[in-house]
């Protein structure tokens, strides 16, 4: 990495109400509720522009890598004062206006009983993958109400997080039904999706009954952190992108509009190569911000979203690299954009790099400090 952030502070928790160390808040003071993130969502603009980042926890962070050693991924998401721990380390090293939690998109399926794990370097893999009626029957007949049932360690990692940040919130997450069900049918990543999406047409009755049970389990993991404190919640639809509009109205919107119904939270809906999408993914009004990612300017997406939906984004991830010339006059364009829309969260167009040099991130926090709002 250049020496783009050499003069940068490395401790920002002064900006971060609530971190340990800092006084908790007392009876008649300010919570998470009045924080600028999640007053930003539901639509208010105040005088500190929010700043978060997707992956903000994690392999970015050399503190991270020093504690995962020896643990896999899903164990990690699964103890409790593990997960706490990492959610909390960006917190504390950024001074970032929320933590999100730490997990896995596929923590909820594990909690349902299904074989699944992440290996290194390819991401969730599927002993079962899930190809046929019968295999979706035989998944649809978990209850997606275990889930809730077996996240009590999600809940108690919640509630050592949200008694450490104070008056800062959490945003608690899970994977979209679509997202989930193409990594179940493909039985791990995949580019085009080119199995979940044939599903669709080639037997949409066990399409939507597999998608409308993914959405029972994502809103029940949702609920078991917003019911332990998380004051937010995104979801995540990362292969949205490769579904046509057509498909997307058909197959995937009802599904992720289920999803979020249940959650008495702010709600942020991201979705990765989705600009053709842009104006479903509000889910007709389910959600009260909407994510961006890199490929879309801001205020062209507003003309898109409509005036009364909050944006999330977009700094381009790869710019990360770039000499921190560049990546001011980046972030400076993409809080200019920004204004255009009701409220605005900064946040990068999609997750951290792993390779991402942690003070970058840092001096953007101090930058999105001195912007106007």
């Amino acid at each position: 990495m250049s020496s783009a952030a050499s003069s940068v502070p490395v401790d920002a928790s002064a900006s971060a109400p609530g971190l340990p160390g800092s006084p908790a808040p007392v009876a008649g003071e300010p919570g998470p509720a009045a924080s600028a993130l999640v007053r930003a969502i539901r639509g208010q603009r105040t005088d500190r522009l929010p700043v978060w980042f997707m992956r903000q926890a994690g392999r970015s962070l050399p503190e991270y890598r020093d504690l995962r050693v020896g643990t896999r991924m899903l164990d990690a998401c699964l103890t409790p004062d593990l997960a706490a721990e990492i959610t909390l380390q960006p917190v504390r090293r950024h001074g970032v206006d929320a933590g999100i939690f730490f997990s896995d998109i596929v923590v909820p399926l594990r909690l349902a009983g299904i074989a699944v794990e992440i290996e290194p370097g390819r991401g969730p893999v599927f002993a079962d993958p899930v190809r046929t009626a019968s295999d979706v029957a035989k998944i649809v007949a978990i209850d997606p109400d275990a889930v809730s049932v077996a996240a009590e360690p999600v809940r108690e990692a919640v509630r050592i997080v949200t008694g450490e940040l104070g008056a800062t919130p959490l945003i608690g997450f899970a994977g979209a039904p679509f997202t989930l069900a193409a990594y179940l049918v493909e039985g791990g990543p995949s580019k085009e999706h080119l199995r979940a999406r044939a599903m669709m047409h080639a037997d949409p009755e066990a399409w939507h009954a597999l998608a409308g049970w993914l959405a029972r389990v994502s809103q029940g993991f949702l609920r078991a952190q917003t019911d332990a404190g998380a004051s937010a919640v995104q979801l995540f639809d990362s292969w949205a992108g490769s579904l046509s509009v057509a498909d997307y109205r058909a197959f995937v919107a009802p599904h992720s509009r289920a999803a979020l119904a249940g959650v008495d939270a702010p709600r942020i809906h991201f979705g990765v190569g989705t600009a053709h999408l842009l104006a479903d993914m509000r889910l007709d009004g389910t959600t009260d911000a909407v994510g961006v990612d890199w490929r879309t300017p801001l205020d062209e997406a507003v003309t898109v979203l409509g005036a009364d939906v909050t944006v999330q984004g977009n700094i381009d991830p790869a710019l990360l690299q770039a000499p921190w010339h560049v990546i001011e006059t980046h972030v400076r364009d993409v809080i200019a954009r920004g204004r255009a829309a009701r409220a605005h969260i900064l946040n990068l167009g999609h997750g951290v790099p792993p390779e991402t040099d942690p003070d970058v991130l840092t001096r953007i926090v101090a930058l999105a400090r001195e912007a106007d709002a």
